[in-house]
């Protein structure tokens, strides 16, 4: 009789065992914030992962190489520019407007059929020296008033001024007269601007 009780004790505990159905697995309690947390990282990560794959691949930065200055050759030779100064000619005259008149100024009252001698104040601005055969000519114009060129005082050298003299005789006529006079060289003939005498006969 303990023999079958025994028995029937292990029948049902052999029957509970096999026709209890399994317990399931507790299920997981979803925590929103992690699900979020979670999915934001996972877009991160592609975002990341696709930047790095097209990033664009920096460019070179230039590097400015100095270029060094020339150096000057020592004992190189300087060629100085030099200009030819104007030749001066042989033969010229100037003269001072305000100095020219010696004497007998423009407008002089001479009597009618005088002798009188007129003399200018000129310079020799050429390079030759006036001597034999250098004077005063007519310029032929005006009137001449038979004026006689005196010679030279002396020989005139480059740049020296020198008075020159014409003899002249007034015209008998009443009225006003000019003549004109110029340096004259054996070679080349007359030269520079001419000299004026202007007189008044009553």
């Amino acid at each position: 009789m303990n023999a079958l009780k025994h028995s029937l004790v292990l029948l049902l505990v052999f029957l509970m065992a096999c026709g209890r159905a399994p317990t399931p697995p507790p299920t997981p309690t979803v925590d929103a914030a992690q699900l979020y947390l979670s999915a934001i990282q996972t877009v991160v990560a592609g975002v990341t992962m696709t930047a790095a794959a097209f990033s664009p691949t920096p460019e070179p930065t230039a590097t400015l190489t100095p270029v060094p200055s020339p150096t000057p050759t020592v004992g190189t030779p300087v060629i100085p520019i030099e200009f030819s100064p104007t030749p001066v000619p042989c033969n010229a005259m100037t003269f001072d407007p305000a100095t020219v008149d010696v004497n007998y100024p423009d407008g002089t009252i001479v009597t009618p059929g005088q002798e009188f001698t007129k003399t200018w104040r000129i310079k020799n601005v050429g390079s030759c020296t006036w001597g034999t055969g250098y004077g005063l000519v007519y310029a032929g114009y005006a009137d001449r008033m038979n004026g006689v060129p005196q010679p030279l005082p002396k020989a005139v050298l480059p740049n020296e001024e020198v008075l020159v003299s014409v003899l002249f005789r007034a015209p008998t006529k009443a009225g006003e007269y000019l003549s004109a006079w110029r340096m004259s060289a054996p070679i080349g003939g007359a030269f520079g601007k001419p000299l004026f005498v202007k007189i008044v006969v009553p």
